[in-house]
């Protein structure tokens, strides 16, 4: 049998709608320090989690008066069992109100956390949920990331801060990226070594043997999106490389020049530079400017400028299948044959290497 990739069995994760990854305390504490000046007299909603079980609402509700929380709002989704894996098969959902502590304890005791029943199945998307989410000033979950465009779409509608859970890869995603690009949302400040390890009942844990966790499945590439301001986000990335024609070729495709390495981009271009996706995790806004993805669309300002007619993929087999995989993203063009899957064109003067997903931007620091 063969043995699937880890984006395989991501995919099949999405697919089968069993991304139900739940968060430990310890990384939404490590994250949510960096944000506790914006949450004083907030009214905090969390609209993805079973509020009994949810390590949100433990969090939240265990620092209500130290973030000065002015209420916290949980729901959860087709449940109203105690089991961090029931069914999820009620009709009806429940959700819970905390306004902080009444008896000078600092707990939030049973009585003193409201239990209200829903009409609905606690669907971030019914009527009932998105009034609660009117009621919010800041909403912080792990959603599903299988509906995760649909969430954040629904968060940037009503106007809400956030700070949730998601996949970088997410940041390809043409809605997602527009609003990276117009500044309307960012990364966090991330997990330890740029994966995290959920609770998960459905899935093999594919971590490597040294960074296993009984009981919880690793996944690379989780971050933190938010809307919300944090220093990180304003830290110059330091920069001490030089550009050269060599180590920076320029791409056949965009009019732009490939950076594989973030650590690498040079001090002294002043022109539109493709950088690997994890650049966000470094992206100043005050240092450079976000222009475009190498998606081969026309969507955004940088555009590709060559589109290949009769694309063709060699692979390292012999085989030859349709390549208009090289119309999708940037291009170098080599005059001879480079190592492994390589593309060929007629309007290409040599063999083609397609890289990943590029992001396209620019320094705004440099003196012209």
């Amino acid at each position: 049998m063969a043995v699937k990739t880890k984006n395989e069995r991501l995919t099949e994760a999405k697919n089968n709608k069993k991304d139900e990854f739940y968060t430990q305390l310890s990384d939404i504490a490590n994250e949510l320090k960096h944000y506790k000046k914006h949450f004083k007299d907030k009214v905090v909603y969390c609209n993805c989690d079973d509020p009994r079980i949810s390590n949100f609402f433990h969090f939240f509700s265990h620092n209500f008066e130290k973030f000065e929380l002015k209420k916290l709002i949980t729901t959860c989704f087709q449940n109203q069992e105690r089991d961090l894996f029931s069914k999820h098969n009620s009709e009806n959902a429940i959700y819970l109100e905390y306004n902080g502590d009444k008896n000078g304890n600092f707990v939030p005791d049973i009585d003193e956390i409201g239990i209200k029943p829903l009409k609905g199945d606690g669907d971030f998307r019914s009527k009932e949920s998105i009034d609660l989410l009117t009621q919010a000033d800041i909403v912080v979950t792990n959603p599903p990331f299988s509906l995760f465009r649909e969430y954040v779409a629904q968060l940037i509608e009503h106007d809400k801060k956030f700070v949730i859970i998601g996949h970088q890869n997410a940041t390809k995603y043409k809605e997602i990226f527009r609003l990276i690009k117009d500044n309307k949302i960012w990364l966090g400040n991330g997990f330890k070594g740029g994966a995290g390890h959920f609770i998960n009942q459905h899935y093999e844990d594919y971590a490597t043997a040294t960074d296993r966790k009984e009981g919880m499945i690793r996944v690379s590439g989780v971050h933190w999106f938010t809307n919300i301001d944090l220093n990180k986000r304003h830290e110059n990335l330091i920069l001490y490389k030089t550009y050269n024609e060599i180590d920076y070729p320029k791409y056949d495709n965009y009019d732009a020049i490939e950076v594989s390495k973030t650590s690498e981009i040079p001090i002294d271009y002043d022109g539109v530079m493709g950088v690997p996706i994890t650049f966000l995790d470094k992206y100043n806004p005050d240092q450079f400017d976000i222009v475009g993805m190498t998606s081969g669309r026309d969507e955004f300002e940088a555009t590709p400028t060559k589109k290949y007619i009769n694309p063709k993929q060699h692979n390292e087999n012999g085989t030859i299948i349709n390549g208009s995989k090289a119309n999708t993203s940037s291009t170098i063009l080599y005059k001879t044959k480079p190592e492994g899957v390589y593309y060929t064109a007629d309007n290409a003067d040599g063999y083609l290497k397609v890289l990943y997903t590029r992001f396209l931007i620019k320094n705004k620091q440099i003196q012209n």
